[in-house]
């Protein structure tokens, strides 16, 4: 893959876009917008994660595509089904395979490379990592989770803050505004785990799945980018002040100044599993 590859890249996305823009509403020029924006930022994310990370040029620029190119199912999705949940519509990632086939956008690549961004563009969105891939494909699909994580956050945490009349309508995925949070979404953060979609009744459940993804980061950079922007602090701004609410936000701090300790023990020749 080349520079040239890559701008070839970017020219299509910016014309894809305006395909969905150009005539929309301004609830779906919202929502298109918010995909637009949120496919730039993971890909400057991307690409930031694997420099600080000591990729190649050739891996920076497969990570810059791969950003690029994660959600472009997105757009398809939301004009069918005028919503980003795909328990309601489709699966957005192999939905972007087809996208990505149809348009012919990656024609003229080595088929290695063909086969790594079509396979993390399928497989981003996976409750968890697969363990059937080869050591490249599983590196390139941890790069491009991480990256679009960070992102998810900002856009969450600027979604909540906004007025209800000026959100991105598809973004809440429809959860009701409650004030309590379940009991075994609180549990499972307790114990550590990743809370699974399926589980979710309200929109603060919901803020809790979001907080549960940082057991599934996989790299240094992520976490300290996570600590860094404020995200913990924020979310607990957006979610109910009670004690059990607070506990569990206790939970994630800690497991994140455990790993990023870690990882400070290994830059000073410590050993440890942390990546």
């Amino acid at each position: 893959m080349t520079r040239s590859d890559i701008d070839r890249l970017i020219d299509w996305f910016a014309t894809w876009c305006h395909s969905y823009t150009r005539d929309a509403g301004d609830d779906d020029l919202r929502n298109y917008l918010l995909k637009e924006v949120h496919t730039h930022r993971v890909r400057d994310a991307a690409v930031a994660i694997a420099m600080e990370l000591g990729c190649n040029s050739t891996d920076l620029l497969l990570a810059e595509a791969i950003g690029l190119l994660h959600d472009v199912g997105r757009f398809p999705q939301y004009r069918e089904y005028r919503t980003f949940k795909d328990a309601d519509s489709v699966n957005h990632a192999a939905r972007g395979v087809r996208v990505i086939a149809e348009e012919g956008i990656l024609a003229g690549l080595p088929p290695e490379e063909h086969r790594l961004i079509i396979r993390s563009v399928a497989l981003h969105n996976v409750y968890r990592m697969p363990g059937f891939l080869g050591e490249r494909e599983d590196y390139f699909l941890r790069l491009i989770r991480d990256a679009d994580k960070l992102d998810i956050w900002r856009v969450f945490l600027e979604y909540y803050a906004l007025p209800e009349e000026e959100r991105a309508s598809a973004v809440g995925l429809g959860f009701p505004d409650h004030p309590d949070c379940s009991p075994e979404i609180l549990g499972a953060i307790a114990d550590g785990e990743m809370i699974n979609l399926v589980n979710v009744k309200t929109l603060n459940d919901f803020k809790l799945l979001q907080l549960s993804w940082i057991f599934d980061l996989n790299f240094a950079p992520t976490r300290r980018l996570f600590r860094e922007r404020g995200y913990l602090e924020a979310f607990a701004a957006a979610l109910p002040s009670d004690e059990e609410v607070r506990n569990t936000l206790a939970v994630i701090e800690s497991y994140l100044d455990r790993t990023i300790c870690a990882t400070l023990n290994v830059m000073s020749g410590e050993p440890s599993w942390i990546r």
